[in-house]
């Protein structure tokens, strides 16, 4: 299966706009927002699961990241409810599911095969600070390697972002609006700009909380030969 395969290019999804297409398994809905591969694939995803889903146990062989949007994600770990962004790096194993319902924003095989770094943190409790040089913008740092930054950043209403980073960069919209090339993104709106492209982006009437991503997509052909190789 290939959705948004074409990391050179720009790529957006408005969530509300496509629909829950069913995974194997019962009570678990997924909304691909990219995808190369089956079931074992370099995946970008909101999954929706159904109380009392849940899947089988098994290992994160290139690791998961997931930020929980609604309910409480669980696992034989702990509870995960609304705000929780949780890494969970290559070789990690669980058995997840949510016995009230929960809905995730989930990126898998994303990493790197040596990291071994596990976070927990509240997305929406981290401390924002704000961002040298860039007006009207505030960023909690989440996790920062040499491969990728992950923040939270709240725009400002009105707020001019631009950006230029040199590895790719996503954006999935957790609260407000923000306009860019042309097109409004809302709440779970996704938006993938490839390496070298910049950023243009203004923040809506009422300002926005974003989710932010940025370096990544210059290792997207290892992520791709790590799959392969299983």
């Amino acid at each position: 299966m290939r959705i948004n395969d074409d990391f050179s290019l720009r790529a957006c999804v408005h969530a509300d706009a496509i629909d829950w297409v069913p995974s194997p398994m019962a009570g678990v809905e997924r909304k691909m927002l990219d995808r190369v591969g089956g079931e074992v694939a370099r995946a970008t995803s909101i999954v929706r699961y159904a109380p009392g889903s849940r899947f089988s146990p098994h290992v994160h062989g290139g690791g998961e990241e997931f930020i929980v949007l609604d309910g409480v994600f669980q696992d034989e770990h702990g509870d995960y409810p609304a705000g929780r962004y949780v890494r969970n790096p290559p070789q990690s194993r669980h058995t997840p599911g949510s016995a009230a319902g929960c809905t995730i924003f989930v990126k898998l095989w994303q990493f790197d095969a040596a990291d071994r770094h596990f976070v927990n943190r509240n997305l929406f409790d981290a401390e924002q600070k704000p961002a040298g040089g860039r007006e009207g913008v505030t960023a909690s740092d989440i996790f920062h390697d040499d491969r990728e930054s992950v923040r939270v950043e709240r725009w400002r209403a009105g707020a001019h972002i631009a950006l230029a980073p040199e590895g790719g960069l996503e954006i999935f919209c957790l609260d407000g609006d923000f306009s860019e090339g042309g097109e409004t993104f809302r709440k779970h709106s996704w938006l993938r700009l490839p390496q070298n492209a910049a950023l243009d982006a203004r923040a809506g009437a009422g300002g926005c909380l974003v989710w932010v991503k940025e370096g990544h997509l210059r290792f997207v052909d290892a992520d791709l030969a790590a799959i392969a190789s299983t």
